[in-house]
């Protein structure tokens, strides 16, 4: 968005968040408390730098904006398409997703008695600056898509675990399972540590 992007914001995310973890909190607390971290950081569209908002017109894309020295947390941008969607997959890890500009449906879903798979309620609608969370233990299963036909959305992930090395699944309809590792679409991160700038200010 901005030329300068206020790349202070993500350090403030990641170092908070990191010190969340280090108190080895449950679950729950990190989902309550890593969602208001991630909450305040998409309450702001001024510090993702441009390389990382990208779309690609044949499929979504993944950037990996950060991941933790210990891989306990890793932080990516989501960007979508017009129109674009994933298939329907797991991340066997917890996970918080924060929408930082247009919007995204997410479809949940869980496999059924006959082993096939079943939407579980309506699709949510994800805003900018709202927050839900997934994990094996309260809902995993789900398909994402971008809520615009005809301009790009972007979301910012938050995993337990460095998602692109994770082994995890796509779901077919008949409830079968294909192994994927999704990898990152950047070969680069960004350059959040350089206060030059700042500090010159």
């Amino acid at each position: 968005m901005n030329a300068q992007p206020n790349l202070k914001r993500l350090r403030t995310f990641i170092a908070e968040l990191a010190t969340l973890l280090d108190a080895k909190p449950d679950e729950p607390t990190i989902l309550a408390r890593g969602g208001d971290l991630l909450r305040q950081l998409v309450s702001h569209d001024d510090w993702l730098p441009a390389e990382f908002a990208q779309p690609d017109p044949e499929r979504y894309r993944q950037y990996l904006l950060h991941a933790d020295s210990r891989q306990r947390f890793s932080i990516v941008s989501f960007v979508w398409g017009p129109g674009q969607s994933t298939p329907v997959h797991d991340h066997r890890v917890w996970g918080l997703i924060g929408m930082l500009r247009g919007a995204e449906y997410s479809q949940n879903y869980a496999i059924g008695t006959d082993g096939r798979l079943v939407a579980q309620g309506e699709a949510v609608r994800l805003e900018p600056g709202q927050v839900e969370a997934v994990s094996p233990r309260i809902g995993d299963i789900h398909k994402v898509s971008n809520a615009f036909a005809d301009r790009a959305s972007i979301s910012i992930h938050v995993y337990g675990a460095n998602i692109g090395a994770v082994r995890r699944a796509v779901f077919l309809e008949n409830g079968s399972e294909k192994p994927f590792i999704s990898g990152y679409s950047n070969i680069y991160l960004p350059n959040i540590w350089d206060l030059s700038k700042e500090n010159l200010a």
